[in-house]
């Protein structure tokens, strides 16, 4: 009988310490998609920030009538000059839908102002956000992180706004153009 109860006790023992390691798993896996989706959002910002700041460079140099462009590939090569223009390298996919699948912010004449998210997730940061993107406060939805050129196309943007977003604050020695968390390059 001694022998039967002992493996009775193992057998509970064992069953108990898989039940341990089945939560412990289940809290370090909210962990990593919590910090995923902290990484995705951080990606959004700055993808977004890129295509704001081309948007506003490829306005500023208009030859003549400033105007946005109508297609994001514009930004690519801008051809309105004797020397084609780049504002972008290339077209950054939305970090929620992994595709290059962005809504726009159109101006009156159908021309893009600005891009945001086609993800209706809830977010995750709803505060503190860049001085460049204050307006994102208390917004609940990445669909609603519009990226604008010029914040007067916003419905109930005040009417003064800088010529141009601030420039995020980036380590001294970190290559233009890399996304948050690229180290300084070697001295």
């Amino acid at each position: 009988m001694a022998i039967g109860r002992q493996a009775g006790f193992t057998y509970l023992g064992a069953l108990f310490l898989v039940v341990l390691m089945g939560a412990a798993l289940a809290g370090a896996g909210q962990m990593w998609s919590t910090a995923a989706v902290r990484a995705k959002e951080r990606e959004l910002l700055w993808v977004g920030t890129q295509y704001a700041r081309a948007l506003r460079r490829y306005y500023d140099n208009s030859p003549g009538v400033k105007q946005y462009p109508v297609s994001l590939e514009e930004l690519l090569e801008d051809n309105r000059h004797p020397v084609p223009r780049r504002y972008l390298r290339r077209l950054y996919p939305d970090p929620f839908t992994g595709k290059a699948d962005w809504d726009f912010v159109l101006t009156v004449d159908g021309r893009i102002a600005g891009v945001h998210s086609q993800s209706s997730r809830e977010a995750m940061k709803t505060a503190r956000f860049p001085p460049e993107w204050s307006d994102f406060e208390g917004k609940t939805r990445y669909a609603e992180w519009e990226f604008v050129a010029d914040r007067a196309f916003l419905s109930g943007a005040p009417a003064a706004v800088p010529a141009s977003p601030a420039a995020p604050s980036v380590p001294p020695g970190t290559p233009l153009g890399s996304p948050p968390g690229t180290p300084p390059a070697p001295r």
